[in-house]
Protein backbone atom coordinates (compact mmCIF):
# COMPACT_ATOMS: atom_id res chain seq x y z
CA UNK A 1 0.00 0.00 0.00
CA UNK A 2 1.68 3.39 -0.79
CA UNK A 3 2.47 5.68 1.39
CA UNK A 4 0.17 9.05 2.18
CA UNK A 5 1.25 11.98 0.48
CA UNK A 6 1.58 14.73 3.22
CA UNK A 7 1.85 18.33 2.66
CA UNK A 8 2.76 21.60 4.10
CA UNK A 9 1.31 24.43 3.45
CA UNK A 10 2.79 28.00 5.31
CA UNK A 11 1.00 31.30 4.53
CA UNK A 12 2.88 34.26 4.33
CA UNK A 13 5.76 33.46 6.60
CA UNK A 14 7.83 36.67 5.45
CA UNK A 15 9.24 39.03 7.58
CA UNK A 16 6.99 42.13 7.87
CA UNK A 17 4.49 39.92 9.43
CA UNK A 18 7.30 38.83 12.84
CA UNK A 19 7.57 40.61 16.15
CA UNK A 20 11.71 39.99 14.96
CA UNK A 21 14.01 40.86 17.93
CA UNK A 22 16.10 44.33 16.86
CA UNK A 23 19.11 42.32 15.82
CA UNK A 24 17.07 39.98 13.21
CA UNK A 25 15.67 43.69 11.73
CA UNK A 26 17.29 44.01 8.04
CA UNK A 27 19.69 47.26 6.47
CA UNK A 28 17.84 49.64 4.28
CA UNK A 29 21.28 50.27 1.68
CA UNK A 30 20.39 53.72 1.03
CA UNK A 31 21.03 54.97 4.20
CA UNK A 32 21.99 52.17 6.20
CA UNK A 33 19.25 52.20 8.51
CA UNK A 34 17.78 49.31 10.45
CA UNK A 35 14.49 48.48 8.86
CA UNK A 36 12.20 47.18 11.67
CA UNK A 37 9.01 44.41 10.31
CA UNK A 38 5.86 46.85 8.85
CA UNK A 39 3.47 45.22 10.13
CA UNK A 40 4.42 42.44 13.03
CA UNK A 41 2.47 40.14 14.85
CA UNK A 42 3.22 39.52 18.33
CA UNK A 43 4.36 35.57 18.66
CA UNK A 44 5.32 35.77 14.85
CA UNK A 45 8.99 35.04 15.70
CA UNK A 46 8.31 32.33 17.94
CA UNK A 47 5.89 30.61 15.50
CA UNK A 48 8.53 30.88 12.57
CA UNK A 49 11.30 29.14 14.85
CA UNK A 50 8.84 26.35 16.36
CA UNK A 51 7.79 26.16 12.68
CA UNK A 52 11.17 25.38 11.53
CA UNK A 53 12.67 23.37 13.92
CA UNK A 54 9.50 21.19 13.51
CA UNK A 55 10.46 21.02 9.31
CA UNK A 56 13.80 20.08 10.43
CA UNK A 57 12.97 17.33 12.60
CA UNK A 58 9.67 16.23 10.25
CA UNK A 59 10.81 17.46 6.54
CA UNK A 60 11.93 13.99 5.13
CA UNK A 61 7.97 13.10 5.21
CA UNK A 62 7.10 15.82 3.66
CA UNK A 63 6.27 14.90 0.02
CA UNK A 64 5.67 19.14 -1.24
CA UNK A 65 5.80 22.29 0.17
CA UNK A 66 3.79 25.20 -0.23
CA UNK A 67 4.52 28.73 0.39
CA UNK A 68 2.43 31.84 -0.39
CA UNK A 69 3.76 35.43 -0.29
CA UNK A 70 1.90 38.71 0.59
CA UNK A 71 3.21 40.69 -2.57
CA UNK A 72 2.28 44.24 -2.45
CA UNK A 73 3.05 47.74 -4.46
CA UNK A 74 3.33 51.06 -2.58
CA UNK A 75 0.08 51.96 -4.71
CA UNK A 76 -2.76 49.91 -3.53
CA UNK A 77 -5.87 50.15 -1.85
CA UNK A 78 -5.13 48.99 1.57
CA UNK A 79 -2.28 51.46 1.86
CA UNK A 80 -2.12 55.10 3.74
CA UNK A 81 -1.37 56.65 0.14
CA UNK A 82 -3.72 55.52 -1.89
CA UNK A 83 -6.58 57.27 0.64
CA UNK A 84 -7.09 60.95 1.85
CA UNK A 85 -9.15 62.67 4.46
CA UNK A 86 -11.74 64.82 4.13
CA UNK A 87 -9.02 67.66 5.31
CA UNK A 88 -6.42 66.13 2.57
CA UNK A 89 -4.45 64.56 5.29
CA UNK A 90 -2.93 61.29 4.80
CA UNK A 91 -4.92 58.27 6.34
CA UNK A 92 -3.22 56.61 9.01
CA UNK A 93 -2.85 52.89 8.86
CA UNK A 94 -5.41 50.67 10.97
CA UNK A 95 -7.94 52.99 9.42
CA UNK A 96 -11.70 50.81 8.56
CA UNK A 97 -13.39 52.36 5.26
CA UNK A 98 -16.44 52.03 4.18
CA UNK A 99 -18.91 52.72 0.92
CA UNK A 100 -20.59 55.05 3.49
CA UNK A 101 -17.54 56.92 4.76
CA UNK A 102 -16.42 57.77 0.70
CA UNK A 103 -19.55 59.20 0.10
CA UNK A 104 -19.92 60.76 2.83
CA UNK A 105 -16.75 62.44 1.69
CA UNK A 106 -15.23 61.54 5.46
CA UNK A 107 -12.47 59.42 3.04
CA UNK A 108 -11.48 59.73 -0.90
CA UNK A 109 -8.82 58.02 -3.48
CA UNK A 110 -6.00 60.92 -4.11
CA UNK A 111 -6.51 60.10 -7.41
CA UNK A 112 -10.35 61.59 -8.00
CA UNK A 113 -10.48 59.59 -11.01
CA UNK A 114 -10.66 56.24 -9.28
CA UNK A 115 -13.77 56.81 -6.84
CA UNK A 116 -16.28 55.08 -9.24
CA UNK A 117 -14.19 51.89 -8.97
CA UNK A 118 -13.22 52.20 -5.35
CA UNK A 119 -16.96 52.49 -4.66
CA UNK A 120 -17.69 49.74 -6.91
CA UNK A 121 -15.31 47.55 -4.68
CA UNK A 122 -16.37 48.83 -1.62
CA UNK A 123 -20.29 47.93 -2.57
CA UNK A 124 -19.20 44.11 -3.45
CA UNK A 125 -16.53 43.51 -0.62
CA UNK A 126 -19.06 44.85 2.29
CA UNK A 127 -22.11 42.96 0.29
CA UNK A 128 -20.11 39.65 0.84
CA UNK A 129 -19.62 40.09 4.69
CA UNK A 130 -16.36 39.01 5.56
CA UNK A 131 -14.19 41.91 5.85
CA UNK A 132 -14.45 45.97 6.19
CA UNK A 133 -11.23 47.53 4.09
CA UNK A 134 -8.90 48.23 6.34
CA UNK A 135 -5.84 50.33 5.69
CA UNK A 136 -2.45 48.51 6.69
CA UNK A 137 1.03 50.04 7.05
CA UNK A 138 3.13 49.61 3.70
CA UNK A 139 4.17 45.72 4.30
CA UNK A 140 5.52 43.05 2.20
CA UNK A 141 6.15 45.53 -0.69
CA UNK A 142 7.97 43.55 -3.61
CA UNK A 143 11.38 43.27 -4.05
CA UNK A 144 12.01 44.76 -0.13
CA UNK A 145 13.77 42.98 2.81
CA UNK A 146 10.10 42.82 4.65
CA UNK A 147 8.59 40.42 1.89
CA UNK A 148 11.37 37.87 2.49
CA UNK A 149 10.78 34.91 4.80
CA UNK A 150 11.49 34.82 8.65
CA UNK A 151 15.56 33.37 8.49
CA UNK A 152 15.32 30.10 10.34
CA UNK A 153 12.46 28.94 8.26
CA UNK A 154 13.98 30.27 4.77
CA UNK A 155 17.17 27.80 6.14
CA UNK A 156 14.77 24.69 7.19
CA UNK A 157 12.85 25.09 3.64
CA UNK A 158 16.51 25.35 1.89
CA UNK A 159 16.95 21.80 4.16
CA UNK A 160 14.14 20.39 2.70
CA UNK A 161 14.75 20.92 -1.28
CA UNK A 162 17.94 19.13 -0.35
CA UNK A 163 16.79 16.24 1.18
CA UNK A 164 13.59 15.96 -1.31
CA UNK A 165 15.29 16.94 -4.57
CA UNK A 166 12.61 19.20 -5.38
CA UNK A 167 11.81 23.20 -5.04
CA UNK A 168 9.26 24.88 -2.86
CA UNK A 169 6.12 26.08 -5.05
CA UNK A 170 6.04 29.74 -4.35
CA UNK A 171 2.49 31.50 -4.31
CA UNK A 172 2.50 35.19 -4.57
CA UNK A 173 -0.54 37.18 -3.80
CA UNK A 174 -1.52 40.64 -3.94
CA UNK A 175 -0.14 41.92 -6.62
CA UNK A 176 -3.18 43.89 -8.11
CA UNK A 177 -3.46 47.45 -6.25
CA UNK A 178 -7.42 47.28 -6.82
CA UNK A 179 -8.28 44.41 -4.65
CA UNK A 180 -6.98 42.72 -1.01
CA UNK A 181 -5.77 39.43 -1.28
CA UNK A 182 -5.95 38.09 1.93
CA UNK A 183 -6.55 34.05 0.44
CA UNK A 184 -4.11 32.45 -1.36
CA UNK A 185 -6.92 31.07 -3.51
CA UNK A 186 -8.86 34.04 -4.49
CA UNK A 187 -8.83 37.66 -3.96
CA UNK A 188 -11.57 39.45 -1.55
CA UNK A 189 -12.74 41.10 -4.87
CA UNK A 190 -11.68 39.25 -8.19
CA UNK A 191 -11.07 41.55 -10.76
CA UNK A 192 -12.16 40.36 -14.16
CA UNK A 193 -9.34 41.77 -15.64
CA UNK A 194 -6.78 39.89 -13.69
CA UNK A 195 -6.41 36.51 -13.31
CA UNK A 196 -4.56 36.19 -10.56
CA UNK A 197 -7.28 37.33 -8.99
CA UNK A 198 -9.49 34.61 -9.83
CA UNK A 199 -9.71 31.26 -7.93
CA UNK A 200 -6.16 29.66 -8.22
CA UNK A 201 -7.40 26.29 -9.51
CA UNK A 202 -4.04 25.53 -10.03
CA UNK A 203 -3.33 25.22 -6.52
CA UNK A 204 -6.70 23.79 -5.20
CA UNK A 205 -5.67 21.09 -7.39
CA UNK A 206 -2.09 20.71 -6.31
CA UNK A 207 -3.61 20.52 -2.56
CA UNK A 208 -5.88 18.25 -3.01
CA UNK A 209 -3.72 15.40 -4.34
CA UNK A 210 -2.57 14.99 0.05
CA UNK A 211 -3.70 12.73 1.80
CA UNK A 212 -2.56 15.15 5.09
CA UNK A 213 -2.20 18.88 4.60
CA UNK A 214 -0.49 21.02 7.00
CA UNK A 215 -1.16 24.46 7.54
CA UNK A 216 0.97 26.80 9.27
CA UNK A 217 1.68 30.78 8.59
CA UNK A 218 0.77 34.24 9.33
CA UNK A 219 -1.92 35.56 10.80
CA UNK A 220 -4.54 33.20 11.84
CA UNK A 221 -7.03 36.19 12.27
CA UNK A 222 -6.38 37.48 8.33
CA UNK A 223 -4.37 35.30 5.46
CA UNK A 224 -4.50 31.67 7.54
CA UNK A 225 -7.70 32.36 7.89
CA UNK A 226 -9.19 33.80 4.67
CA UNK A 227 -6.74 30.71 2.93
CA UNK A 228 -8.17 27.84 4.87
CA UNK A 229 -11.91 29.07 4.50
CA UNK A 230 -11.59 28.88 1.16
CA UNK A 231 -9.92 25.64 1.07
CA UNK A 232 -12.71 23.42 3.22
CA UNK A 233 -15.12 24.45 0.46
CA UNK A 234 -13.20 24.21 -2.50
CA UNK A 235 -10.93 21.73 -2.24
CA UNK A 236 -13.49 18.78 -2.17
CA UNK A 237 -14.54 19.67 -5.52
CA UNK A 238 -10.70 19.40 -6.99
CA UNK A 239 -10.77 15.94 -5.37
CA UNK A 240 -13.38 13.16 -4.91
CA UNK A 241 -13.57 11.76 -0.77
CA UNK A 242 -11.23 15.23 -0.07
CA UNK A 243 -13.08 16.08 3.49
CA UNK A 244 -11.76 18.74 6.07
CA UNK A 245 -10.14 16.10 8.43
CA UNK A 246 -7.11 15.57 5.94
CA UNK A 247 -6.26 18.84 7.09
CA UNK A 248 -4.33 20.12 10.38
CA UNK A 249 -4.27 23.76 11.56
CA UNK A 250 -0.44 23.51 13.93
CA UNK A 251 -2.07 26.23 16.13
CA UNK A 252 1.28 26.85 17.96
CA UNK A 253 2.80 27.95 14.38
CA UNK A 254 0.51 30.78 13.67
CA UNK A 255 -0.71 34.28 15.73
CA UNK A 256 -3.47 36.63 15.31
CA UNK A 257 -2.77 40.12 14.30
CA UNK A 258 -3.23 42.19 17.67
CA UNK A 259 -6.88 43.28 17.85
CA UNK A 260 -8.46 40.47 15.90
CA UNK A 261 -7.90 37.72 18.69
CA UNK A 262 -11.59 36.88 18.39
CA UNK A 263 -11.67 36.07 15.25
CA UNK A 264 -8.64 34.20 15.79
CA UNK A 265 -10.90 31.84 18.21
CA UNK A 266 -13.98 32.04 15.90
CA UNK A 267 -11.97 31.07 12.77
CA UNK A 268 -10.58 27.84 15.16
CA UNK A 269 -14.00 26.80 16.69
CA UNK A 270 -15.37 27.35 13.24
CA UNK A 271 -12.70 24.83 11.49
CA UNK A 272 -12.70 22.22 14.42
CA UNK A 273 -16.73 22.30 13.67
CA UNK A 274 -16.71 21.53 9.98
CA UNK A 275 -13.91 18.54 11.13
CA UNK A 276 -10.92 20.07 10.39
CA UNK A 277 -8.08 18.81 12.94
CA UNK A 278 -6.13 21.10 15.29
CA UNK A 279 -2.66 20.66 17.05
CA UNK A 280 0.46 21.87 18.14
CA UNK A 281 3.69 20.93 15.81
CA UNK A 282 4.69 18.76 19.05
CA UNK A 283 1.74 16.26 18.40
CA UNK A 284 2.37 15.90 14.83
CA UNK A 285 5.04 13.36 13.82
CA UNK A 286 5.51 12.14 10.53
Amino acid sequence: MPRPSIQLLVIDPQNDFCDLPADWHGWAPTNRQRVAPALPVAGAHADMQRLAGWLEAQGRSIDAMTVTLDSHQRYDIAHPGFWSTRSGAEVVPFTAITAAQVRAGDFSPRDAAALPRVLAYLDTLEAQGRYTLMVWPVHCEVGSWGHGVHADLLAALGTWQTWQHRAVRHVFKGLNPWTEHYSAIQAEVPDPADPGTALNLPLLDALATADLLIVAGEASSHCVRSTVEHLVPHLPGRQPGWAPNRMVLLTDCMSPVAGFEAQHEAFLGAMRSQGVQLADSNQITL
